[in-house]
């Protein structure tokens, strides 16, 4: 009987064989996937006790065969197929950008980023990696940013459980050989926040390291890169993030990271979203490799500014932390971090959250993650549900780059912010050829309240005279 696998779902052929040497670097391993007159090559990998495997994420309906090849020949020319069915309920497949500054999943559906950081949390014991995902399945965010290497910083000194190489008794790494069970241990999950709808934006390198990770030869960057690639592309909420400020990797030049863009493109046979992230000097996010800017700064007010100079989708990735600890990035009140989010969601772009409040265990959600202690995130979710509520289509600033305090999409809504501000009324000119509702949002204390009549063309509204309003006015039958 053919096997089926859902549409965007993971495919994995598993093969045994014992090659003399090293599996890891004398073996080539993969195989090419058919539909008709296309052809998919995928690379495979060692997964360890002489198991080799391939993954596929089928994207079209249809039965699917494939082929194996490899040097060795008990992988070589092995077949098979299966049959790509309709996908799962809910399941839209892999995002991608979409009308220059957006994303969408595959099959056409709005994807509005609100993302969370929470950069160690796959290298944490299995009880507090179990708690984090049960704080996620309640919390509003649909990304979360994390390392694939084990981090090494403030609050974050603990040896982790496992390692991405085998070690010598002398504790020397052995770069020729990766640990199957490390990588299966992360795979498990990401896997595990596709099923709760969560897109896992996976940092490939980092700098805050004492291992030797940060600092290895590119040949082993590259194997890295590979093995990496070959053992995750096929989960369609997967994004690479080249790296977590990449300019303070004194041990890699913009030539080096070239290179690794250039291998992800040419690894990723399903094209995964790419981007580098920032500390103080900026990656050039035009570049035709990446797909989308991430960036670190709290000048939220810049966002419609970038997207005139990189015509791409703009993440602020992080815009400093909710939390109380010494450093100036990890000090933010909840409302100054509401009030990120808001301005570059009505700047046409896409905020990340982070928490960093002193715990008696150094367990910070933005390292380790657990359980969230702020004030931001229901507030948050309520910024959701507004976004979830609007029309088809994606907010766009509507005033220049000065006063960007209103978004629209077409005709059929817009969306006022006032953040510090306070008026007591103010002047509105929307279309004389439609009426629209009005609703007043108080986006601190989460409410909505609707305004009576109908409003069209130029006019005054009286507004609550406090902080944290925006007002929002939707289209309506004349």
């Amino acid at each position: 009987m053919t096997a089926e696998i859902p549409q965007w779902d993971v495919f994995e052929a598993a093969f045994r064989a014992s090659p003399p040497g090293n599996p890891f670097t004398d073996v080539s391993f993969g195989a090419t996937f058919r539909l008709g007159h296309r052809a998919v090559a995928v690379r495979g990998f060692y997964d360890g006790d002489d198991t080799f495997r391939v993954r596929f994420m089928p994207d079209t309906p249809g039965e699917w065969r494939y082929e194996t090849s490899s040097d060795l020949e008990a992988l070589n020319g092995l077949t098979g197929s299966f049959v790509c069915a309709p996908p799962l309920p809910n399941t839209h497949g892999p995002v991608q950008t979409t009308g220059t500054f957006h994303f969408a999943y595959a099959d056409g559906t709005p994807y509005r980023p609100i993302g969370t950081t929470c950069y160690a949390w796959t290298h944490q014991e299995d009880a507090l990696e179990e708690q984090t995902l049960r704080t996620l399945a309640q919390s509003p965010f649909n990304k979360i940013r994390m390392c694939v290497f084990p981090k090494d910083y403030d609050f974050n000194r603990n040896e982790p459980p496992r390692y991405p190489f085998e070690q010598s008794e002398t504790g020397e790494w052995d770069f020729t050989r990766f640990h199957p069970a490390f990588f299966r241990h992360f795979e498990t999950r990401v896997r595990q926040l596709r099923d709760l709808g969560i897109e896992a934006d996976i940092i490939l390198f980092h700098p805050y390291d004492r291992w030797g990770f940060a600092r290895m030869p590119a040949e082993v960057d590259d194997r890295y890169l590979r093995y990496l690639v070959a053992r995750l592309a096929a989960y369609r909420n997967v994004w690479w993030s080249l790296a977590n400020e990449f300019d303070i990797m004194d041990s890699k030049t913009d030539t080096d990271w070239e290179r690794i863009f250039r291998i992800i493109q040419q690894e990723d046979p399903c094209q995964h979203l790419r981007s580098i992230h920032n500390c103080v000097r900026w990656y050039d996010h035009g570049k035709p490799w990446v797909t989308h800017a991430s960036i670190q700064s709290s000048d939220l007010y810049a966002i419609p500014r970038w997207r005139d100079q990189y015509r791409k989708p703009i993440v602020v990735d992080e815009c400093c932390y909710e939390g109380d600890i010494h450093w100036l990035w990890g000090n933010l009140t909840a409302e100054q971090m509401v009030n990120r989010f808001w301005i570059g969601t009505v700047g046409g772009g896409y905020v990340g959250h982070g928490e960093t409040y002193l715990h008696p265990e150094e367990i910070l959600w933005w390292s380790k993650g657990g359980v969230l202690h702020g004030g931001s995130p229901p507030r948050l979710a309520f910024l959701k549900q507004v976004l979830d509520a609007a029309p088809p289509g994606h907010l766009e600033p509507l005033n220049d780059r000065w006063d960007h305090r209103v978004a629209h999409i077409g005709e059929e809504y817009y969306l006022y912010y006032y953040a510090r501000r306070q008026p007591a009324q103010d002047l509105y000119h929307l279309p004389e050829t439609h009426a629209y509702q009005a609703d007043i949002l108080d986006v601190w204390n989460m409410t909505m309240t609707p305004v009576e009549g109908r409003f069209r063309g130029k006019f005054m509204l009286k507004l609550p005279g406090k902080p944290f309003t925006a007002v929002r006015f939707q289209r309506v039958a004349l």
